[in-house]
């Protein structure tokens, strides 16, 4: 199996024993982002700040991988308030042109760090 694991600078550190990303053929398996930036800010002021944090830190991920928000295939949204959906929606899909990529979205009862929104995705690599 030819693994490789991705680190962006740009990205938060893992907060834990996972990687950011793991790359395995052509396909790359996301950690999810919260809206942490690179120097371990939080950026949750309003859930349209945090998440557009959690979409840059997306991005700087798939950009340390080589790929862009065009690779994705997958994405899972994990947010605490079901309330906010609409907000995160509307920040979220500026980050995607067409060709919109599978999702699912799920309430959870808390996420790391006091975070409102986590998003993780799945991108191909084209060969």
């Amino acid at each position: 199996m030819d693994k490789k694991i991705i680190l962006s600078a740009e990205a938060p550190a893992p907060i834990g024993p996972y990687s950011q990303a793991v790359l395995i053929g052509n396909t790359l398996y996301c950690s999810g982002q919260i809206a942490l930036d690179g120097n371990g800010q939080m950026h949750n002021d309003s859930i349209e700040t945090e998440t557009e944090q959690v979409m840059k830190n997306v991005g700087e991920v798939l950009k340390a991988a080589g790929l862009d928000y065009s690779h994705i295939v997958k994405t899972s949204i994990f947010i605490t308030d079901m309330n906010d959906f609409a907000k995160i929606n509307g920040i979220y899909a500026r980050f995607f042109k067409t060709d919109f990529p599978a999702r699912e979205t799920v309430q959870v009862s808390a996420l790391p760090k006091g975070a409102n929104v986590e998003i993780s995705v799945i991108a191909v690599k084209p060969q």
